[in-house]
């Protein structure tokens, strides 16, 4: 079955981690939402997002599709609904907005549905930044279970401590020495060719993508992603980090979200907690408000921006895309795109900030494409 995930209302809510993604690329779990709906179907699905991000995404076939919001976190009721719907019906959420509808066409929008709502679901929708931390421990499960069933887990070496080895999964091409995997809260995975270095300490939930690293002696609490490629050590803890980014010093990261392609100095640490334990309020990308994003919230950071050595986070603070974070004493809590320090005003000159991108790409052995470079040049242009 032809399948869409679509933005919806999420993509603004989500900034800056959707600047340069739709929300079907977010990753929460094991898995980016697209994936996780390739997994579940085992078809191909296509993504309906922003006009600027479209080049980044194959074209949504001009057929009957079934749409679903990318932002909802699946279960088993909501999986079954959506794949059951037959043409012009639809799902919603107890407000009434669209969840799922199957009709003939590219896009949702300005969709009128001339079917009948089949059933209106309580779900779960991820909105802002901090909701993929503060759900990716129920989603390592449910990633868990899909990744695992029918399947039996790689030998994990013997100098290793496990406790609940039953909620262990090893991939193939994986290695893990010397190190303590306690599952006995949530599951552990660690996906295919990934390398967990000796004196690592790792608590689940928590997921290692492909050809991801912990260095020696990480300290890993869940619930916990480090995606695909990444490399990380020092103290981490509910956290999300998305592919090809680096925290591979000493230093703390907690109940954050680190975008693709960051690179954290060493010595890096934020706050999570404010000393009076109070709310925190995380600033709006869409109006001049502030949100309230709980008594936890460390950073949520957007893809290809990089801290300094001993960089110090302050207590719910949001960093846009490309970004060059360095200057004395805490960070302010809201960092704008291309910003150069801190305060804001200096610029990251765009042609100097895409070959510093180039730079780190290369590290990796991958390049920046065209569209990835328009994409930026977008939101330079635009969103500044």
């Amino acid at each position: 079955m032809p399948i869409v995930l679509f933005d919806g209302n999420a993509h603004k809510g989500l900034l800056p981690l959707t600047y340069t993604r739709s929300v079907a690329g977010i990753r929460m779990g094991a898995f980016t939402m697209q994936e996780r709906w390739e997994r579940i179907t085992g078809e191909k699905i296509y993504v309906q997002t922003e006009g600027y991000l479209s080049a980044l995404y194959e074209a949504v076939p001009d057929r009957n599709n079934l749409f679903i919001d990318a932002a909802v976190l699946p279960d088993a009721a909501f999986v079954e609904l959506a794949l059951s719907l037959n043409t012009g019906n639809y799902l919603s959420d107890q407000s009434g907005q669209i969840i799922a509808i199957k009709h003939y066409g590219t896009s949702i929008n300005a969709v009128k549905p001339d079917g009948h709502a089949i059933q209106s679901l309580a779900i779960k929708r991820i909105e802002h930044p901090w909701n993929i931390f503060q759900w990716n421990g129920e989603m390592i499960a449910f990633d868990f279970a899909l990744l695992t069933k029918g399947r039996k887990s790689a030998t994990v070496s013997p100098t290793n401590h496990l406790i609940k080895a039953e909620n262990i999964f090893i991939e193939e091409g994986a290695v893990v020495e010397c190190s303590v995997l306690n599952a006995s809260e949530g599951p552990i995975y660690i996906g295919k060719d990934a390398l967990v270095m000796e004196g690592s300490l790792i608590r689940g939930p928590f997921a290692l993508g492909e050809n991801a690293v912990l260095k020696m002696g990480s300290k890993i609490y869940g619930a916990s992603t480090v995606g695909p490629h990444c490399v990380a050590g020092g103290e981490i803890k509910n956290a999300v980090m998305h592919s090809y980014s680096n925290k591979a010093h000493d230093g703390y990261l907690g109940d954050s979200v680190i975008g693709a392609w960051c690179n954290m100095g060493a010595g890096t640490s934020n706050s999570n907690v404010k000393n009076n334990a109070s709310a925190i309020k995380m600033p709006s990308q869409t109006n001049d408000s502030f949100l309230n994003a709980g008594l936890k919230c460390g950073v949520i950071m957007g893809d290809y921006t990089r801290t300094a050595i001993n960089t110090s986070i302050n207590t719910g603070t949001l960093t846009g895309v490309s970004c060059n974070v360095f200057g004395a004493g805490l960070t302010p809590h809201f960092i704008p795109s291309f910003c150069w320090g801190m305060d804001g005003e200096k610029v990251y000159q765009f042609d100097r900030a895409l070959a510093d991108i180039e730079n780190w790409k290369k590290f990796k052995q991958q390049s920046l494409s065209n569209a990835e470079a328009d994409v930026l040049k977008y939101i330079f242009d635009n969103f500044l």
